[in-house]
């Protein structure tokens, strides 16, 4: 229920704009940002923009290593009716990841920072409107989507979390690091939370009390993982961690850059973990709504969830000196508690 982010590409110590300014299709763009869907200004050092091709290929490649990852083997527990659609679900998610963040067909290696962004930024452009051709009649072209169209119309998925999650990569290519907790929580409502409610349309539950507690849950999923993530992220250029609150727990980036944390970096992480526990909890109750393989699929994201948490913990609040990953056992034991607890 949860969207990773994507590489940025951009230098490491422009901190970039913050959630609040990032354009969004339709406004005015300079040369490599988008100016609507389908459309990008020029690639700098490019005489022609990367095509529907690449996108396509990519989409192929997504679908190939599909059947060894955690996603959809998981899926086997699952009624056959739900486990197309939701790897139709996956595989457009990995799509706009793999699109917003990993190497790219065609693209040489040596490419600067700024062709980079430009090209992941078209490619997305073109995604959204291959999207886009499921709700006005058209033909997508794009094997992702074609699968795709099928669980939209036998599931009754509206467009936005699509366009929330193309959004939140392109978000990726501009932003590396957030001022404000609720400038974060703003980019989980794009990059994670259209996710969990996608799965609510194809389980048949998706009411407004659901899809609200949902969010809970995705959001919480996602500030998980970026706090086993802190050094990755940093190596990567980005900070997930909110700066007014690397201020008041006077951490600096220096501090988030070593190879141990210290006690002001894990106090910062006591707290954070903190908070994504507390929206988790808030949204728990969800799983006391849902009944049958419903149930077990929120419960089993919902016990995920806290086996990250508590890894975190366990690890000492520290994720610099390695990721914390819960084990299997421990988040089994987590979701048989849950779907019996309902919550």
């Amino acid at each position: 229920m949860e969207g990773p982010a994507g590489d940025s590409g951009l230098d490491e110590d422009t901190a970039g704009p913050t959630a609040g300014t990032l354009p969004t299709p339709g406004t005015a763009a300079e040369p490599g940002e988008t100016t609507g869907p389908g459309e990008t200004a020029a690639i700098p050092g490019e005489t022609a923009a990367p095509g529907i091709a690449v996108a396509a290929e990519v989409s192929l490649a997504v679908a190939a290593k599909a059947s060894g990852e955690n996603f959809p083997v998981a899926l086997r527990v699952l009624p056959g009716a739900w486990r197309a659609h939701l790897m139709a679900l996956y595989g457009f998610a990995r799509l706009t990841d793999d699109l917003g963040d990993e190497p790219l067909p065609g693209l040489p290696s040596d490419a600067d920072a700024e062709t980079v962004m430009a090209t992941r930024l078209k490619l997305l452009d073109d995604l959204q409107q291959d999207v886009a051709k499921i709700y006005d009649g058209g033909q997508p072209e794009l094997p992702a989507i074609q699968a795709l169209r099928k669980t939209v119309d036998e599931c009754g998925i509206p467009r936005q979390p699509f366009d929330d999650l193309i959004q939140a990569n392109r978000q990726d290519q501009l932003v590396k690091r957030y001022d404000t907790y609720d400038d974060l929580k703003k980019y989980c409502e794009l990059s994670a939370n259209p996710v969990g409610q996608a799965v609510l349309y194809i389980v048949g539950a998706a009411t407004p009390e659901r899809l609200l507690l949902s969010d809970s849950i995705c959001t919480a999923l996602q500030l998980a993982e970026h706090w086993q993530d802190v050094a990755e992220d940093l190596a990567n250029g980005r900070i997930y961690l909110p700066l007014e609150d690397l201020a008041s727990f006077g951490v600096t980036e220096a501090d988030l850059a070593q190879p141990a944390a210290g006690p002001a970096v894990i106090k910062l992480m006591m707290f954070e973990t903190g908070r994504a526990r507390q929206l988790l909890n808030e949204g728990a109750p969800l799983i006391g709504t849902l009944r049958g393989a419903a149930r077990l699929a929120i419960s089993g994201y919902v016990a995920g969830g806290r086996a990250a948490l508590s890894a975190i913990a366990k690890a000492g609040y520290d994720t610099l000196r390695q990721t914390p990953k819960p084990g299997k056992v421990a988040t089994l034991t987590n979701m048989a508690s849950c779907y019996v607890r309902g919550r």
